[in-house]
């Protein structure tokens, strides 16, 4: 693994209306939904951190945001960082975590929105099943180690991108992390359940701490996430034309982020504006509480870290 700096020293100076001066995470940042959130959270004045993995790519994002959040911007000035991180390695979003926490003394959002599809059975670098490790253990790993900092800026809101997918998808804890047979739709769709599940959970530990946890889907978006061969790419690709813009994808996450009240949304999943009921295997608190214990040894968090060879 190549040591890098997770967080660049370059940043972006913004003029423009501050909201409260506050740090806001995107996580998954250089495309898509992530990029369009961050844009409008860095148009409304916000200091805007986006995270990605690729260098060149996340710096492509941050200019993009810089020149088109300036042409929005008057008065005050915020900033643009961008942050490196692989979220296929804890190891990284340790890093990750510790660059971030040196860098911001104050963060009051952070939006879990990184995710994959994967086309095939792979494993993470700690040897977890790949869309399992980035979907649901990286945002979980994160968001606990910059949980205190969370705490300690409220009020502060925890977003997290689920999806309509996780409709049917069921979760057997004994095959968390290797599901056999594996099939990419069932891999996303409980993937984006266990993102339901650690929302639910996490909204209950955070009780009384000024910190609002969500989960939400952003409609049926034309992002890359399913760019691949095999039937599942084509069929995507054909529906792209017909799916909602990555700017329209980005709405419910900056509303979530953004609204001024955001206590009705504790530990909900929202779609659009409203609180919606999940499937009900996403509302099964001891499941929840389960495959928070799970991950918690599976990240290390627990106890020494669990890594899987083979």
């Amino acid at each position: 693994m190549v040591e890098r700096d997770p967080v660049a020293l370059n940043e972006k100076r913004l003029a423009g209306p501050m909201m409260e001066r506050t740090t806001a995470i995107v996580t998954g940042a250089n495309r898509g939904i992530g990029l369009f959130t961050a844009l409008a959270l860095a148009e409304r004045g916000m200091e805007v951190v986006l995270v990605g993995r690729d260098p060149a790519r996340i710096e492509a994002a941050r200019r993009f945001v810089a020149e088109r959040a300036e042409r929005a911007q008057k008065g005050e000035s915020g900033s643009l960082f961008t942050a490196l991180a692989d979220f296929s390695s804890l190891e990284e979003v340790r890093r990750l975590a510790d660059a971030l926490l040196r860098a911001h003394p104050r963060i009051s959002l952070l939006v879990n929105n990184a995710g994959i599809m994967s086309r095939r059975f792979r494993r993470s670098a700690e040897g977890y099943e790949l869309t399992f490790a980035v979907n649901h253990l990286a945002p979980f790993l994160l968001t606990n180690l910059l949980l205190d900092r969370l705490k300690a800026s409220a009020p502060a809101r925890i977003l997290t991108v689920a999806s309509e997918a996780h409709r049917g998808a069921r979760l057997d804890l004994s095959l968390i992390d290797a599901p056999k047979p594996f099939a990419i739709l069932k891999a996303y769709g409980r993937s984006k359940l266990c993102n339901i599940l650690f929302t639910r959970e996490l909204s209950l530990r955070l009780a009384g701490t000024g910190v609002v946890a969500a989960a939400l889907h952003p409609g049926v978006v034309a992002t890359g996430i399913a760019d691949q061969g095999g039937l599942v790419g084509l069929g995507w690709r054909l529906a792209k034309p017909f799916m909602l813009s990555p700017e329209k994808g980005a709405e419910t996450s900056v509303f979530l982020a953004t609204t001024p009240d955001p206590a009705p949304f504790a530990g909900a999943y929202v779609v659009g504006r409203a609180a919606v009921e999940p499937d009900p295997a996403a509302r099964d608190q001891g499941l929840a509480r389960r495959l928070w214990e799970e991950s918690a040894r599976l990240t290390g968090l627990s106890g020494p870290l669990r890594s899987r060879q083979g």
